[in-house]
C-alpha cells in the first residue's frame, strides 16, 4: 500500500499541484459543534438525500422550500408519530416527491433519532462522539438502524452536515484497489475492517482529516 504522501503526489501530478488538490475542503466540524445540530436539521439531511436518489438534485433543490413547509420543518416528534391521514396527504401534495416509500424511510429515521436523541442528548451527539477510528461502524449502524440510508446515502449526509468523513466513491474504491485494500465496494466485515484500517494509517501517517484523504484518493484516480 502506497503511502499518504505518495498518493498525494499521483493526484498533485494530475490536478496542477498539491495546492490544487487540498483546496477547497469540505468543513470537518467539532463533535460539539455537531452536537449543537438541532435534531430537525439532522432530518431534514436525511430527507434530502432520500428525495434526491434516482432523481436530479435540482428537482428536490428547487422544490425543497415546499417540502419543509409539507414536513412542518422536520420536527421530529411530529414526523416520527405521523398519522395515516397526514402519510396520505404527503402522498397527495404536490410540493414533495411523492413516493410513499420515501415518505414512509423519512417517519421512520425521525423515529431513529428520536431514539437516540434520548439516550445522548441529541443526534448530533451521538454522531459527532463516534470514534473517528471506527467511522466503518458508523456507516454501518447508520445502514443497518437507518431507512435508506445505506450504500453512499449515510456517508453524504455526514459529510454534508460536517462530520469527518470517508465517501467510497468510484473513484475512492479504485484507489482501495490499486493499493490492494478491497478489490470493489465493502461489503463484509472483513472488507470494511481492511477499508477503515487503510484510512487509519494515512490519517496517522498525515495528520490529515478522514475527509480530506477521501477527496485526496478520488483525485488521484483518471475519471
Amino acid at each position: 500500500m502506497r503511502t499518504f504522501e505518495e498518493i498525494l503526489e499521483i493526484a498533485a501530478e494530475r490536478k496542477g499541484g498539491r495546492e490544487a488538490v487540498l483546496a477547497d475542503m469540505p468543513e470537518v466540524k467539532s463533535a460539539d459543534a455537531l452536537a449543537a445540530i438541532p435534531d430537525d436539521r439532522w432530518l431534514a439531511r436525511m430527507a434530502q438525500g432520500i428525495f434526491s436518489a434516482g432523481l436530479n438534485w435540482k428537482v428536490v433543490e428547487n422544490k425543497w422550500p415546499g417540502i419543509e413547509e409539507a414536513f412542518h420543518h422536520f420536527d421530529t416528534a411530529r414526523v416520527a408519530h405521523m398519522s395515516e391521514d397526514w402519510f396520505d396527504e404527503l402522498i397527495a401534495d404536490t410540493r414533495i416527491v411523492r413516493s410513499p416509500p420515501k415518505v414512509r424511510a423519512i417517519q421512520q429515521n425521525a423515529v431513529m433519532i428520536r431514539e437516540i436523541a434520548e439516550k445522548h442528548g441529541s443526534f448530533g451527539r451521538f454522531v459527532g462522539d463516534w470514534p473517528t477510528e471506527d467511522f466503518a461502524g458508523l456507516l454501518q449502524w447508520l445502514q443497518k438502524e437507518g431507512s435508506r440510508l445505506g450504500g453512499s446515502g449515510g456517508a453524504y449526509m455526514l459529510r454534508m452536515m460536517g462530520r469527518d468523513s470517508y465517501i467510497l466513491s468510484g473513484s475512492v474504491v479504485a484507489r482501495l484497489s490499486a493499493e490492494g485494500v478491497v478489490d470493489k465496494a465493502p461489503s463484509s466485515k472483513k472488507a470494511w475492517a481492511a477499508v477503515q484500517e487503510a484510512f487509519n494509517t494515512w490519517r496517522q501517517e498525515s495528520g490529515q482529516s478522514l475527509t480530506a484523504i477521501s477527496r485526496v484518493l478520488a483525485q488521484s484516480i483518471d475519471g
